[in-house]
């Protein structure tokens, strides 16, 4: 089991992401914008972010550029409707382990989660 924190301005989306992720054995966290997730990560430590691009206050993109900046090893998978090469290119660069549409589906969710997790980058820093 993982721990989890999600960070996601809809209400909605975020309902769904954690029913599918403890379905499959993780315990969640959420965030309901990208400061919220800044704040968050000290305390809960996760396994693994799932970040949305488009939030208020903080975005998805300055969250990762944030990360990056503090050396984070910790695996991100980015959550879009919509996502452009250019935009999809400067996550990688920032350090984004995958990408997901929303609102998505179980079985590829939890292939992403697998895969981020395998990796080995994560160390909840």
């Amino acid at each position: 089991m993982a721990r989890i924190l999600i960070a996601e301005d809809s209400a909605y989306m975020r309902r769904l992401i954690r029913s599918i992720l403890e379905r499959g054995g993780h315990s969640v966290e959420e965030a309901v914008n990208g400061d919220d997730c800044l704040r968050r990560l000290d305390g809960v430590q996760p396994d693994l972010l799932l970040l949305d691009l488009v939030m208020p206050e903080r975005d998805g993109i300055s969250v990762l550029g944030r990360l990056k900046k503090q050396g984070s090893r910790l695996p991100v998978i980015v959550l879009t409707a919509d996502i452009q090469e250019s935009v999809r290119r400067g996550c990688l660069d920032l350090g984004a382990v995958d990408f997901l549409n929303k609102p998505p589906k179980e079985g590829p969710l939890l292939a992403a989660v697998d895969r981020a997790l395998e990796s080995g980058e994560g160390d909840g820093s």
